[in-house]
């Protein structure tokens, strides 16, 4: 669970293409926070993983969905879609079955 902890953050900085230091600047934290978790020597909080989350802007179950490389992406997307009238929705789900073929 560790392992894939640290490799899971890593994945989701590098996706946004922000350094450990800008990453960790940006949870509040000194410079080489990410850094530790990254290199194995400390774990997130509880409270400091729900803050990675929405950094991300991804809820906790998409951070370990890992059928998707980019949860924030995947987020983004569904976002989208629910913003969808039915008639629009019913569209989708058409070219979706679609593209799946």
């Amino acid at each position: 669970m560790e392992e894939f902890m640290r490799n899971r953050i890593t994945q989701l900085r590098i996706n946004r293409g922000i350094s450990e230091y800008q990453l960790s600047y940006d949870l509040g934290h000194s410079r080489g926070y990410i850094n530790n978790i990254s290199s194995g020597k400390s774990l997130p909080s509880m409270s400091e993983f729900f803050y990675i989350c929405e950094y991300f802007n991804i809820t906790p179950m998409e951070f370990f969905d890992t059928r998707h490389s980019d949860p924030e992406l995947l987020s983004k997307a569904m976002d989208e879609i629910r913003s969808l009238d039915d008639d629009d929705l019913l569209l989708m789900l058409t070219l979706i079955k679609r593209i799946k073929k």
